[in-house]
């Protein structure tokens, strides 16, 4: 392998030192960007205006006016197809891990392979297959979970042993291979004709296009998108669809109110060779070595070979304009690595003939998802950006779902991964996406186990007793850029171990966070929970009432004090938010909601709220710190700390009243823990929280105090089968379907958003429950976790998907909540879900193809924790005695 490196390298030197071969390649790369003419002025006015004339912009196009909106107008700075989407490397691949991304991919794969027959337009579209490797154990774990993915699906592929891979493609290396993912109908295809045969298609229903046509703002007028300005004049529009993709962070922030769209560009480096002595077949599957950060695909009886390397270039974060991306410096040292694991992968290339290194730039986002949806600051500014080198497989999904989004209001399916609002305004600073993209693009080839953490950009935003958590061993993650405590790891831990626990089996952390569990059942904890969003509405009247009344679901006209649990519906009933809302006086409310509500539940209110200057609604996330006491002895701690009585009697639960805690005033204290354990938050202006925090911790020493996180908190709310919005809500999700009907009043007296269809489900029935998985024969200790995203078979049938799971230290038995669906087994249809359909059927959870026995629960072991509980107790009680 080491002499054909050095050949490859004498040819690589060879080529670079004579200038014809320079000019050859530069012009054989190369585009006229001579100015054309322009034939057709730009009409004066536009119901849609889209920026971008690559994949994602022909895409929208083409599916808004398939879906009947004509009046249309597409602009592209330079030529269609003349940017990233010109060197895309034309994989179509749908092994990915986030079920979202994965619909996507299939439906674009079933898109292409129909558009040449309807657009006449020849996409070089080729079913070649395309085969996954895995030179680990682990790795080949994370490919048989997307298999199980890929399977209940209905996308063929199986995992498969070296020597098929071999059969399949006799040029591959597998001497340290350990398995692979063979997914048969992946596909290759030519990224600028599938952009042009979709530009073609939407010309053909009405759509506008116009090149050599920048776009330097969009105006905005009362938070509504008015009108576009162009280098040939203004355009009026409701609707500006941003697809300008390298450029979209920039063109977002050209206007007046500007629209956060965090991306960075990455060099992006790939190979082209010439043909083979025996030029490769056509339909030779297409090879992801991701343990070598490698694809490799044929390309014209060649190879086209490029990958994600540790090291990558970040360009453009000063911002530069040109019009078609010419290509960048060729860079031989920095793909050097890759070239190597190309060669240990296909050793038989000794005698490859080099065409050309291509270097493009390809924009990333700080999660490794796409950015999808509207503005939440400008009403009718739509996003589709950020494809993370993905933007083929992912561009025909992509761009019906932004259609759906604008036509009807809302995407077929829950896109919520991909949202522009799950980020803020902090994650686009320039300095921050620089550093997060060096980290996201080798990420996309690294081995991502469960509750991996990002490392860059981190320390953001912090609790004020981050320091003094940090000193007792607190080990972080990341919400939505706030700081929160997994767990505490104790004095005389392996600290280094820890920090590298990750795997698909039992963690080393389990102990860690048992005993934490422990501590809140039979003492108190304290978690800090300062990340969650909290807002304050309140009115000179009572419009906030009557306005929170229409827009939440449960009764919130309860008497000063009360704190109501409640859905915040759209119109389909699903919950676009899951909070708890405590009636502060007659005309005030305050409002607690997830980590990353904070940007999404903001936009949807305010757009929804009457424009009344009486009615103030204020983000007071930043203004408290929120400490949670959970625990049997958190009632004694506080009493203690606030001399007033804590009890039931005195302070019932779902209870909240503003007292003393130490020497601090106007502390909210609300009976609810988020767990179903017995305890309180307290809210705690942020000027008080390191003594409020100090007094806890004394105050509870001789109570067995002591500090959890998050990972407790999961174990607890799951066993207690407690749904989280984000993980197993979301807006596709009613209560209806998850138990919570007790949360809405039907009757409270007036309509609330989303009414109507509870109603029809209350009386038709609902056609998912949300039901608690117990698992049965799984062995915590050998057999591979479940995390989340496994499918759920019932008597032998798919019937959904866990949406999340943890271990029960109670139960001493995994505990995984998902969806159960009824479809008919001979038309597939969708059928109504009866207690009698989920309490009548033998259930399995497959994970990572392995199917695992489990008992299925509509309702919590509440009786098996009461005993538990009332033993506990009394424990506890003759403790206190001695």
């Amino acid at each position: 392998a080491a002499r054909m490196f050095l050949r490859l390298l004498s040819d690589i030197q060879w080529r670079a030192a004579h200038p014809k071969w320079r000019r050859m390649t530069s012009s054989h790369r190369s585009t006229s960007t001579t100015a054309e003419p322009h034939p057709v002025s730009l009409p004066a006015q536009a119901q849609v205006v889209i920026c971008g004339g690559g994949i994602m912009g022909t895409s929208v196009a083409y599916h808004l006016s398939k879906m009947g909106w004509k009046d249309i107008v597409l602009v592209e700075q330079g030529r269609l197809a003349a940017g990233t989407t010109r060197f895309c490397a034309g994989i179509v691949s749908t092994a990915r891990p986030v079920s979202i991304e994965l619909k996507m991919a299939h439906y674009s794969n079933q898109l292409y392979q129909q558009l040449e027959q309807e657009t006449g337009v020849q996409t070089g579209y080729m079913k070649t297959g395309s085969i996954s490797l895995a030179q680990t154990q682990d790795r080949l774990i994370s490919l048989k979970r997307i298999a199980s993915s890929l399977n209940v699906m209905g996308i063929p592929c199986e995992i498969i042993s070296p020597k098929k891979v071999v059969q399949l493609h006799p040029l591959i290396n597998i001497h340290d291979l350990v398995g692979a993912l063979y997914v048969p109908e992946d596909a290759l295809v030519s990224s600028a004709n599938v952009s042009l045969a979709l530009a073609t298609a939407a010309s053909r229903n009405g759509v506008q296009i116009h090149e050599r046509t920048s776009v330097s703002h969009v105006t905005v007028q009362k938070g509504r998108v008015t009108g576009v300005e162009t280098d040939r004049g203004r355009i009026q529009c409701e609707y500006f669809v941003n697809c300008a993709g390298q450029w979209a962070y920039e063109l977002g922030h050209s206007g007046e109110e500007p629209v956060h769209i965090p991306l960075h560009a990455c060099e992006h480096f790939y190979l082209l060779t010439h043909p083979l002595k025996e030029p490769l077949s056509n339909n030779l599957p297409t090879i992801v070595d991701p343990d070598g950060r490698i694809y490799i695909r044929n390309w014209q009886g060649g190879i086209l070979s490029g990958g994600f390397e540790k090291n990558p270039k970040p360009l453009f974060t000063e911002g530069r304009n040109q019009l078609e991306i010419q290509n960048l410096q060729e860079d031989w040292d920095h793909f050097g690595p890759l070239l190597s694991a190309l060669l240990r992968r296909m050793p038989g290339l000794e005698a490859l003939q080099i065409m050309q290194l291509v270097n493009c730039p390809e924009s990333f986002t700080p999660d490794m998802r796409c950015v999808m949806g509207e503005s939440p600051t400008a009403r009718g500014y739509f996003v589709l950006a950020g494809m993370n080198s993905a933007g083929i497989s992912y561009g025909g999904g992509a761009g019906k779902y932004l259609a759906e989004w604008m036509v009807n209001g809302y995407p077929s399916e829950n896109v919520w991964p991909l949202d522009l609002k799950r980020f803020g305004t902090l994650q686009s600073s320039r300095t921050f996406l620089r550093h997060r993209v060096m980290e996201v693009m080798p990420l996309i080839c690294d081995l991502k186990v469960p509750r991996w953490d990002f490392q860059t950009g981190r320390q953001l935003r912090t609790s004020p007793l981050y320091d003094r958590l940090d000193a007792q061993g607190a080990r972080w993650m990341e919400k939505h850029g706030f700081e929160r405590v997994k767990y505490f790891v104790p004095p005389g831990k392996d600290l280094l171990d820890l920090d590298h626990s990750k795997t698909f089996y039992k963690p080393d952390w389990f102990d860690i966070v048992g005993s934490e569990v422990k501590c809140c059942k039979e003492a108190v904890c304290v978690i800090d929970m300062s990340s969650f969003t909290k807002f304050e509405i309140s009115s000179t009247g009572d419009q906030a009432l009557e306005s929170l009344q229409y827009l939440f679901s449960n009764d919130l006209d309860v008497p000063v004090g009360h704190v109501v649990h409640t859905g915040m519906l759209n119109e389909k009933g699903g919950y676009e938010n899951d909070c708890s809302i405590a009636r502060l006086s007659k005309r005030s409310f305050f409002m607690i909601s997830p980590t990353d509500q904070q940007v999404h539940c903001w936009a949807w209110l305010k757009n929804r709220l009457p424009d009344d200057s009486n009615l103030i609604m204020e983000d007071v996330t930043w203004k408290y710190t929120a400490l949670n006491l959970i625990g049997p002895r958190a009632v004694d701690v506080l009493s203690e700390l606030s001399y007033a009585p804590m009890t039931a009697e005195h302070f019932p639960s779902l209870f909240c009243k503003e007292m003393s805690v130490g020497y601090a005033n106007g502390i909210r204290v609300m009976s609810i823990t988020h767990t179903g354990e017995p305890g309180f938050v307290l809210y705690i202006p942020i000027e008080y929280a390191l003594h409020v925090y100090n007094e806890v911790m004394n105050m509870g020493q001789k109570y067995g105090i002591r500090n959890a996180g998050y990972y407790a908190l999961r174990s607890l709310r799951i066993e207690k089968f407690f749904a989280f919005w984000g993980q197993d809500l979301d807006a596709f999700t009613t209560p209806m379907e998850c138990g919570r009907e007790f949360q809405v009043k039907l009757e409270k007296g007036m309509q609330f958003l989303g009414q109507e269809a509870l109603l029809e489900q209350k009386q038709n029935g609902v056609y998912k429950r949300f039901t608690m998985f117990i698992l049965e024969d799984h062995d915590t200790d050998m057999d591979l976790w479940p995390w989340w995203g496994e499918p759920i078979f019932r008597n032998g049938r798919y019937v959904g998907k866990t949406t999340s799971s943890a271990y029960s230290y109670t139960l001493e038995r995994h505990v995984c909540l998902g969806f159960v669906h009824h479809f008919d087994e001979k038309t597939g249809e969708e059928l109504v879900v009866t207690t009698d359909f989920i309490n009548q059927g033998e259930y399995e959870i497959d994970i990572a193809g392995q199917r695992f026995q489990a008992k299925a629960k509509l309702y919590p072991f509440s009786s098996l924790f009461t005993q538990r509980r009332r033993k506990d107790e009394l424990e506890l009680s003759g403790y206190q005695r001695e």
